[in-house]
Formats: C-alpha cells, structure tokens, sequence
C-alpha cells in the first residue's frame, strides 16, 4: 500500500473521532451539557449509532459518560476538539477567500480538515492571510 494511501485510511480513521469531539464541545458550549439525543440530531444518526461511537470515543479517552449523565471531553478530547475547530476554521477562511461561498466553503471544509497535511495548513493560514492584506490595500 502506497504512503498516501496508508494516510488517507489513517485519516478517515481518526475522521469520526474529531467530529464528535468537535461537535461534544460545539453542544456543550451552546446548551451546557451534551446527551446522546444531542449528537444523534446534531449528525443525523440513530440514538445507537451514537452510543457506539461514544463508547469507542471513551475507550479511547477522548470522551467520559456515565448512564444517564451527560457526555463531557477528557483533556484529551478538549485538546483534539480545539485542534480540529482550528483546522476547520483555516480551511473555511481559505475557502472563503479564494471567493467561495459560505455554503459551499462550510461543507467543503468539513472534509479538507481531516485531510491536509500540517505543512499544508501551515501554508493555507499564510496565503489567507496574504491575500486578506492584499485585498485591505
């Protein structure tokens, strides 16, 4: 298997993983706890769907639940949602400049950031940020 290939299934295997800390953090910040019913509407999946991929999200100690408790972010898991949010957002503020639409540059950037390498993002931050000094000249 090819290197680029053997990333890309490393990529997509740690895809989920960032979404649901991503979007624990998002629930939390915005209804003060989260609940599985949360993420099932939130990603518009069965409430089982949900709970196995919590389960593997707290074996792998990104996230903590009891029964009928809310689901909180480990250190871990706060670490790795802010450094996806941060992903995201400098893929979407590419996306934007290059004069795609807000739409189009959201759901465009929910795939790219799991993707781009750091170099890549690295890069991606410097040019937004050339182009937003070009564009206030």
């Amino acid at each position: 298997m090819s290197n680029a290939h053997k990333r890309t299934r490393r990529d997509h295997a740690t895809e989920t993983a960032e979404d649901y800390v991503e979007a624990v953090a998002e629930i939390i910040a915005k209804n003060g706890e989260c609940r599985v019913v949360d993420l099932a509407e939130f990603f518009g999946v069965s409430h089982v769907t949900v709970t196995r991929i919590v389960a593997r999200l707290v074996g792998e100690e990104l996230l903590a639940t009891k029964p009928y408790r809310p689901i909180t972010l480990t250190s871990a898991g706060k670490r790795l949602a802010t450094k996806s949010r941060k992903r995201h957002e400098i893929v979407y503020a590419f996306l934007l400049a290059l004069g795609v639409g807000e739409e189009t540059a959201a759901l465009d950037a929910e795939g790219i950031e799991h993707h781009v390498s750091p170099a890549t993002l690295r890069r991606l931050e410097q040019l937004t940020e050339s182009m937003r000094d070009e564009s206030r000249v």
